[in-house]
């Protein structure tokens, strides 16, 4: 039997990273959270311990925090391309760089009357916006934008019936429940820079795909899971031309109506158990039929 080396990376997982932007007295926040890792010619290091191609992952760490300094930190997809271009641009051992970056929103806080300072912030409530680079040395990108922790529900619109039964089937058929899920999404531009040269727009993007995700979950009536995850992913591959292909996760966060009869109590689908676990768990993909390959874009 032969004992041979098999795929293999390395990196720096989780820096955290917050930058403060002063406009005088009004000041913003970015907070994100950065994790690199990098491939090649990269054996020695692990069949004999030598070291000399690997660049330290407490090395990419620090390249993280100085590139928001010199560069700053505008769209993370961006910030992302920044970093895996000059990992294997610099290092003659990385021909593979995967940059993955989550992004945490902050909600100024309003204060009465006129105020010249502005520098008081609450976490928001919203989703985690995402993003995962892939670049390589012969110069292919790919850029993978996200977001995740998106809580939705509808409080009517959701039916669930016809489905199979044999004779371990215990749940009853609804022309009328409450659908709430967890979205967590992910989708593929067809390219991760613009052919004119000029900025790509990512920001605008992530709005406008965020936009088409709600309102299709919102517009949708639903008759499963499964029904509303492909109208979602159909809704933006329609609407925004530089995505080619949606993943999502969405698990179903079950509600069940409470029985009060024990409290002579009726009960007309106004309160519910929030089930934590176990739940339903629906995936899929929703890609164009001509979507150009997807090389290493969900590795």
């Amino acid at each position: 039997m032969a004992v041979v080396l098999g795929p293999n990376r390395y990196g720096k997982a989780e820096t955290r990273l917050v930058r403060v932007v002063r406009d005088g007295g009004v000041h913003h926040i970015k907070d994100i959270n950065v994790s690199s890792a990098l491939s090649g010619d990269m054996d020695e290091v692990h069949l004999s311990g030598d070291n000399t191609a690997v660049l330290p992952t407490d090395t990419q760490k620090n390249t993280a925090y100085a590139f928001a300094r010199k560069y700053g930190v505008d769209q993370i997809e961006d910030f992302g391309l920044l970093l895996a271009r000059h990992y294997v641009g610099s290092q003659p051992a990385v021909h593979h760089a995967r940059v993955e970056i989550e992004e945490y929103f902050w909600d100024r806080i309003p204060l009465p009357g006129p105020r010249e300072e502005r520098h008081s912030f609450v976490r928001s409530g919203r989703e985690v916006r995402t993003c995962v680079v892939h670049h390589d040395r012969d110069g292919t990108t790919t850029v993978v934008s996200g977001l995740k922790d998106m809580v939705v529900l509808n409080s009517t619109g959701s039916e669930f019936s016809g489905f199979a039964v044999d004779e371990y089937t215990t749940l009853q058929p609804t022309t009328d429940r409450v659908l709430a899920t967890e979205v967590s999404a992910r989708w593929r531009h067809v390219s991760g820079v613009s052919p004119s040269g000029e900025p790509y727009g990512f920001g605008e993007s992530y709005s406008e795909v965020r936009r088409c995700l709600l309102e299709a979950f919102a517009g949708t009536h639903s008759l499963s899971l499964q029904q509303t995850l492909y109208a979602m992913g159909r809704r933006v591959l329609e609407t925004r031309g530089e995505i080619c292909e949606v993943r999502l996760t969405m698990p179903n966060k079950h509600h069940f109506p409470v029985d009060l009869t024990p409290f002579g109590l009726d009960n007309p689908d106004e309160v519910f158990h929030a089930a934590d676990r176990p739940y339903g768990l629906i995936e899929g993909a929703v890609l164009d039929d001509d979507a150009p390959d997807a090389l290493f874009a969900w590795e």
